[in-house]
């Protein structure tokens, strides 16, 4: 199934068994601002499905509560309270806090575009977050796992990928969307197209030139098995290999290197945002090649407070030296940054 069905197929659950007989006041809300995730913020097919989800649960939520003729600018604080109290029972804290966040990112579309002139959300707590299994390598773990398990192709080409995301910290959705020729092996960069259609070319380790490099030379005994494509990374049918497949090797791999994490391809973006940090490289540096907006983004990532990322800061810049009092514009950059949702 292509992103595309994806979508396809996160909108026609939307409608659900009763909105195939009826559509109501919610609807044309939600269809306005999943086009506006689309066209206007770029926002991959995993985000659109994530938040086609969450809305349709509250949509769900309205017309069993007997406000389907409702418009959603019409509901109150405490009427999200009752739906918060419903996703209680089957639902756990940080479900809740992610759900609750797309309203509040829906009501907030609404309100820019005069929909409404208020946001309920807003005024709801979120729950207290119970900290995830870990999903990032320690620096052993990390140069464990670029141990090839075999100099087959599908082995060549697995290194080769484990070397890009945590070498050079690229997103899932970025990997599996690289072409041939976005690899510029001779230079050491690689071109990727980010979040929001953003371009950037991002630094390549030398041990990851040498993987994709080995890899390559393999590639056409993959290539053979399928139609012509000039997609980099290839599946064992000679198409190009998709997320959840990288997600399935990855799992397998972790499993035969006895490594005992519950580890996704974005926990090596996040390994690699905290290695570099703590081998003292310079945050501004990391935003950069993570492809953040925000030093709060690239704060979340690496696994510290921010006091401890404003010490980092202070200690690597010659220019960030400051009084107890005065702010550095990296400080008033945290403080005034909303949080960038960041799906592989």
């Amino acid at each position: 199934m292509t992103d595309d069905d994806t979508i396809d197929s996160a909108a026609s659950e939307m409608e659900g068994d009763d909105a195939k007989k009826q559509r109501y006041a919610i609807d044309d809300h939600i269809d306005a601002f999943l086009t506006s995730l689309r066209v206007e913020r770029g926002s991959s097919p995993r985000t659109q499905e994530g938040y086609a989800g969450d809305l349709k649960q509250l949509r769900n939520w309205m017309v069993e509560q007997g406000h389907a003729d409702r418009d959603p600018g019409e509901l109150t604080a405490r009427d999200l309270r009752g739906w918060l109290w419903m996703l209680s029972q089957t639902c756990g804290a940080n479900s809740i806090s992610r759900k609750l966040s797309c309203v509040r990112t829906f009501y907030t579309f609404m309100v820019r575009r005069g929909r409404t002139d208020r946001n309920p959300a807003t005024l709801l707590r979120r729950p207290k977050v119970v900290p995830p299994l870990r999903n990032f390598l320690n620096v052993d773990e990390a140069f464990a796992l670029m141990e090839p398990l075999g100099d087959d192709p599908l082995q060549l080409r697995d290194v080769a990928i484990w070397e890009l995301l945590y070498g050079s910290g690229l997103r899932i959705s970025e990997l599996v969307g690289l072409d041939v020729k976005d690899a510029e092996l001779d230079e050491g960069w690689v071109q990727v197209l980010g979040k929001g259609n953003k371009e950037r070319r991002v630094p390549m380790t030398e041990p990851s030139i040498k993987a994709v490099r080995r890899y390559l030379a393999r590639r056409w005994e993959l290539a053979g098995k399928g139609a012509a494509t000039d997609a980099l990374f290839l599946s064992n049918r000679g198409g190009r290999l998709g997320a959840s497949g990288v997600r399935a090797r990855l799992k397998q791999a972790l499993i035969r290197k006895g490594i005992n994490a519950e580890v996704t391809p974005h926990g090596l973006r996040h390994s690699f945002a905290t290695h570099q940090l703590d081998s003292g490289a310079d945050l501004r540096a990391i935003q950069e090649m993570l492809g953040h907006e925000t030093l709060a983004t690239t704060q979340r990532y690496t696994h510290v407070s921010i006091g401890q990322i404003m010490e980092a800061y202070d200690n690597i810049h010659p220019r960030a030296q400051r009084s107890q009092v005065a702010r550095t514009p990296a400080q008033q950059d945290l403080l005034d940054a909303v949080e960038d949702d960041d799906e592989a």
